[in-house]
C-alpha cells in the first residue's frame, strides 16, 4: 500500500529505531511508548488487521509468534516478562490499518492498566 506508514517504513522511506529485521517481518520502537519497552512488530506484507488473516497471509502469524520471544530476549525482557497486545479496528484502538503487533514490557504491567 503507498499511503500506508508503516508499508512507508518497511520500504525504508519513512526511518525507525530497527529493533528486528527478517524476510517476513519488521520490529522497531513505538514513536510513543506505553512502557519502557514498547516495540511494534509488522508483517512486511501489507495486511490491513487481524480481520484481514487467510490462508495465504497466515503464515505471517506464525512466524511474528516466533520472533516475539526472539525479540523479548534481545530487548532484556523475556525473563521479567513482558505483554503482546494485537489491536483490531477503530473501536479496538487500532490506529495503523497494517497489522502490528505491541511489545511491552521493562516494568510492572497490571491489568486492568492504571
Amino acid at each position: 500500500m503507498d499511503d500506508c506508514i508503516f508499508c512507508k517504513i518497511i520500504r525504508k522511506e519513512i526511518p525507525s529505531k530497527l529493533v528486528y529485521e527478517d524476510e517476513k517481518v519488521l520490529a522497531f520502537h513505538d514513536i510513543n511508548p506505553q512502557a519502557p519497552v514498547h516495540v511494534l512488530i509488522i508483517p512486511k506484507e501489507h495486511i490491513a488487521s487481524l480481520n484481514d488473516i487467510n490462508e495465504e497471509n497466515a503464515v505471517f502469524l506464525a512466524h511474528i509468534g516466533r520472533c516475539i520471544s526472539k525479540i523479548a530476549d534481545k530487548l532484556g525482557i523475556s525473563e521479567t516478562g513482558y505483554r503482546v497486545v494485537v489491536n483490531c479496528g477503530k473501536d479496538g484502538g487500532q490506529a495503523v490499518n497494517h497489522l502490528h503487533y505491541h511489545l511491552l514490557g521493562g516494568r510492572s504491567l497490571s491489568w486492568p492498566p492504571g
